[in-house]
């Protein structure tokens, strides 16, 4: 079955179609496909491995900032989105909405006593350890 590919998700016509990837770029071009075949000579190998390495830094650069630029909106997106529906569901979360500072208290209280408990067996360890270390030298 032939599908259109800018129809189908994930092919790179999709993607670029849809602005999702980057079509305009200098670092693209090095990717293209040339059809004349070059006469092998150590040095230009060389110096196009380094180019290779250089242009792949530079494109993940611009990738990322290109992401970026398209995720701006993102999280004032979702902000309006989960306030239309606590919006919608007043009764439900109110419920909720007094019980999280009760667990907030617990939870803080909690972290703190695991804290104190994890701090004393970690000091007695190290001292343990040079106690074993000197004894060890006086041995030798």
């Amino acid at each position: 079955m032939k599908r259109n590919p800018r129809k189908v998700r994930w092919t790179k016509a999709f993607r670029k179609a849809a602005g999702k990837e980057m079509v305009i770029d200098t670092t693209l071009t090095f990717a293209a496909r040339r059809n004349v075949p070059i006469k092998y000579n150590r040095d230009t190998v060389q110096k196009t491995l380094q180019a290779m390495e250089r242009v792949s830094e530079i494109r993940k650069k611009r990738e990322l900032a290109f992401y970026k630029s398209r995720m701006a909106g993102n999280k004032d997106r979702e902000l309006e989105a989960a306030k239309k529906l606590i919006a919608a569901n007043i009764p439900m979360y109110a419920e909720q909405a007094e019980e999280v500072p009760d667990l907030m208290e617990t939870i803080s209280e909690d972290e703190e006593e695991e804290k104190e408990a994890v701090k004393i067996p970690i000091l007695l360890k190290n001292k343990n350890k040079k106690r074993q270390v000197s004894s060890r030298m006086q041995v030798d």
